[in-house]
């Protein structure tokens, strides 16, 4: 059905190429016919003009004067056209169309007496030529256009097929795989080739960018992790005091921002493996929920589901799910353990609209002291969503509040 709703796009390039050509042809067809048309009938004037002179000259010269050789001499006889000619130059030829079905070339001469003399010839075969002179113009035409159309339409489908397929490369690339490449062959100086190299050179700087940008995070986060230790168990020896546990407080969101940093950059380097086990859905979630320490309305469907995942990073995206929508929603916060869906929700203003369109984007948080997006929680919870193939999506409720929607695989 695809493809029979991609080959009657009538607005693909395909069907403008072959409406193109079809105006093209129609046009050189409509010249081409036009120009014959009015050469024929000017060749049908002049021969017919010879022949009524010739009958003229012939009639004049047996000297017959009693009408019964064709000669017209009364001029109400004649066409009015005629006579005025006549009278002026002398002698003249003029193309009577008065009768549909008697089409006739008149020629008249002044006599030297000042009478008129006039013949005519028939002309409706010559006219019944250059009809159907026009009819097979135009049916040749037709018939032209009825195989040319296709085979343009089918000689662009070609550079329509390359087009679509650096289309399909370059929707890859904005869905985020720069592996994608557009292997469009071609000769050089065709357009459409450098289009597919400029594509795919663009793929090649986005992906090393990117490959800059995770070795970068990977880096900081490795060289923070050392002086951060010494950090930690500096801050523990400290004696007890307000200004002691606010230390350890920014020490422990420094040591989590670090961890983040370097789970990110395992996820970005493919190096995460699940260990997949079966595990009761309902008791992870409520496990995850206990260890956050945070409040959440807990629903549970009416028969228990056992999935195979890894209840680790399982419990890594719950919790990170939770605690985003803890501090970045409003309560009341509600979990919903739905067959293999885990559903997280909020009641506050909703996730963003570039959070909706683009998927979560590391260092941005949907808190407005914070910048906009949302931080390393969420880029953390759908890197091991991946991982365990699950799926993981946003949207935001029509009464209000972010859901978080976990689909985990069915063991079935």
């Amino acid at each position: 059905m695809a493809a029979v709703r991609t080959l009657l796009n009538w607005r693909s390039l395909r069907w403008k190429i072959a409406l193109l050509v079809a105006v093209a042809c129609c046009g050189i067809a409509l010249t081409v016919g036009l120009l014959v048309h009015h050469s024929t009938y000017e060749r049908s004037m002049n021969e017919g003009a010879g022949r009524a002179y010739a009958a003229l000259d012939a009639a004049l010269a047996a000297d017959r004067g009693s009408g019964s050789d064709g000669v017209v001499h009364v001029p109400g006889e004649m066409p009015a056209d005629l006579v005025r000619l006549v009278r002026e130059d002398g002698w003249g030829a003029v193309y009577d169309e008065r009768h549909v079905h008697r089409l006739r070339m008149w020629a008249g001469k002044r006599l030297p007496g000042g009478g008129l003399a006039a013949v005519w010839v028939d002309m409706t075969v010559d006219q019944l030529s250059r009809r159907a002179l026009d009819r097979h113009m135009w049916k040749y035409s037709l018939a032209a256009l009825a195989v040319i159309v296709p085979l343009a339409a089918l000689a662009a489908e070609l550079p329509n097929r390359r087009l679509r397929r650096v289309a399909r490369t370059a929707r890859r690339i904005t869905s985020g795989d720069l592996a994608a490449r557009t292997k469009v062959g071609g000769r050089a100086g065709d357009e459409i080739t450098e289009i597919s190299a400029t594509v795919d050179s663009m793929a090649d700087s986005l992906q090393e960018r990117l490959r800059s940008e995770q070795r970068f995070t990977a880096d900081v986060a490795h060289e923070l992790r050392t002086p951060l230790m010494g950090l930690v168990t500096s801050a523990e020896l400290l004696p007890d005091s307000e200004a002691t546990d606010l230390v350890r407080d920014r020490v422990r969101v420094l040591r989590t921002l670090v961890e983040d940093l370097l789970e990110i950059s395992r996820l970005d380097a493919g190096v995460e493996h699940a260990d997949l086990r079966p595990v009761a859905l309902p008791d992870v979630v409520r496990d995850s929920l206990a260890r956050t320490g945070l409040d959440a309305r807990l629903t549970f469907g009416a028969t228990p589901v056992v999935v195979e995942t890894d209840p680790r990073r399982l419990d890594r995206i719950l919790a990170n799910l939770i605690v985003n929508a803890h501090r970045h929603g409003a309560p009341p916060v509600e979990v919903t353990v739905d067959g293999t869906t885990v559903i997280v929700r909020d009641h506050g203003c909703g996730f963003p609209d570039s959070l909706l369109a683009e998927g979560p984007q590391r260092f941005r948080t949907g808190a407005a002291e914070r910048g906009r997006g949302h931080g390393l929680g969420l880029t953390v919870a759908s890197g091991q969503a991946r991982v365990i193939g699950a799926s993981l999506h946003f949207a935001n409720a029509a009464d209000g509040g972010a859901v978080a929607t976990l689909r985990l695989p069915s063991t079935g």
